[in-house]
């Protein structure tokens, strides 16, 4: 197949190609440190560079093995505790995830190929944010940590980029890297000057709601990390929490703090001091099988809210998905409750944000033999979400990395890895609602954008393919 295409220019040879595949994966490493060095995290647009470099080969076959390669590379070292929970299966896991990138370069190669390399740069971000889409929201092994979006720290988004989304900021950077070779722009029509503006305008117009945002009112929250606690001291930890924020009125729990329902101690605690309390417990439906659910109980001891897991985690028992989505109508506004792994599907935060959510508050289970890593990766999601949405995030982990991320994606309190017993406070300001961002819309766009190519790339292969058998 790969013989009928004629190349537009000379493609990479074996030892640029490998320097390339070194530089992104340098690149990306480098850049998923920045939670200790948040600069670093600009490091992705190297990656980024290095990948868009690596689709000009020689053949489709072998950019889609670089691909792979450098994908596998990337995520392997990152993903190490898979190794810790599904032992040598992990490694199937590695290559599925790396698969996309491998998908990645074999179509941007296709294309180049068919079209040359300056039609295929303006479809490079497309491709590429409707692979990452698929992966992360549409397929059952859906995954989305390690997107390009979550190595930009929320915080020093600076110009908006994370206000478009994650999806949009993984676009706006194969953007950037796809135009930014000199000769390239000099040869950009005034259409395409046009529509590099227009982009630009929009990634700073973004930044206009959170600037004018309205505050209704505040709230503070107290929680507390705890892994798998024996039930009798739950409520004189609650104790110990409340002497230290006695103006606090909610109080949470992590995922899986209870083997069942909420007990009567709880609800006791909360009827004689007065607060609300979500924690984490199972809802049975009958010996074995369960929702993995978030329980609010009220000040009168009553279960005055519960929402369940949306997305229960793949090849683990987390109980049923989540038959509906409701928000919380606490006093202080609209509440969305959203269990651990949940954060990390916009498709579930989204359905909040649209019932007006104004804070989420997220109780998480991070099994401490996991290991820091898989702490810091989790806890990369938080104020990606905060910044997306424009509203705050209590996340409460069991045994860290626990996080009060303001609407900004700020984080403003945080607690430490295995601080068993550590308490966590802050107080927000609730916004009048959130707001879903660009990429909420782009994404699916890019996503449908891409299959057309992909099915184009195919169809043209196999018209050639039987041209050639003919001959």
């Amino acid at each position: 197949m790969d013989a009928l295409i004629t190349p537009s220019t000379e493609p990479l040879g074996w030892k640029k190609s490998f320097l390339w595949l070194a530089f992104s994966v340098a690149c990306f490493h480098a850049a998923y440190t920045s939670i200790r060095f948040p600069a670093a995290g600009l490091l992705i647009f190297g990656y980024a560079f290095g990948l868009v470099k690596l689709t000009d080969q020689p053949s489709i076959r072998r950019a889609f093995y670089f691909g792979l390669a450098t994908g596998f590379l990337c995520y392997a070292p990152q993903l190490f505790f898979f190794w810790r929970i599904f032992s040598a299966a992990a490694i199937v896991l590695w290559l599925v995830l790396a698969f996309w990138i491998g998908l990645f370069t074999a179509i941007v190669c296709g294309s180049i190929r068919r079209w040359g390399k300056i039609k295929t740069a303006w479809l490079i971000p497309f491709v590429w944010t409707g692979i990452e889409y698929f992966r992360s929201e549409l397929y059952y092994l859906r995954f989305s940590w390690l997107n390009v979006g979550y190595a930009l720290p929320a915080q020093a988004s600076g110009f908006g980029v994370i206000h478009l989304g994650m999806f949009g900021a993984g676009f706006v950077i194969f953007l950037a890297v796809a135009l930014f070779p000199y000769k390239f722009v000099l040869r950009m029509s005034v259409l395409e000057w046009f529509l590099v503006v227009a982009t630009v305008a929009i990634i700073l117009a973004v930044q206009i709601p959170a600037l004018t945002k309205a505050f209704r009112s505040r709230v503070n929250l107290v929680g507390i990390q705890m892994e798998f606690p024996p039930e009798h001291i739950l409520p004189k930890m609650l104790d110990q929490a409340l002497a230290k924020n006695t103006n606090a009125p909610i109080f949470v729990l992590s995922e899986y703090t209870l083997d069942g329902p909420v007990p009567d101690s709880l609800k006791n605690w909360c009827r004689e001091h007065s607060r609300f309390l979500v924690v984490g417990g199972k809802d049975s439906v009958t010996n074995d099988v369960y929702y993995n659910t978030a329980f609010v109980v009220g000040t009168n001891g009553d279960i005055v809210f519960k929402q369940v897991k949306s997305v229960p985690i793949q090849f683990f028992k987390d109980g049923l998905p989540a038959p509906e989505q409701q928000v919380w109508n606490s006093p202080w506004g609209k509440i969305g409750l959203c269990i651990c792994y949940d954060l990390s599907y916009t498709r579930v935060t989204d359905e909040l944000v649209r019932q007006g959510a104004q804070l989420l508050i997220v109780p998480t289970m991070d099994v401490e033999e996991w290991g820091c890593h898989q702490h810091e990766l989790h806890s990369r999601v938080a104020p990606v979400r905060a910044a997306e949405y424009g509203i705050p995030i209590f996340r409460l982990a069991s045994s860290g990395i626990s996080q009060a991320v303001d609407g900004g994606g700020h984080v403003i309190a945080q607690s430490r890895f295995s601080g068993n017993g550590e308490i966590l406070t802050a107080q927000f300001r609730l916004p009048s609602r959130g707001a879903l961002p660009l990429d909420r819309f782009l994404a699916p766009f890019c996503a449908g954008v891409t299959g057309i190519i992909l099915a184009a790339l195919l169809f043209l292969a196999l018209s050639d393919w039987r041209v050639g058998r003919k001959k």
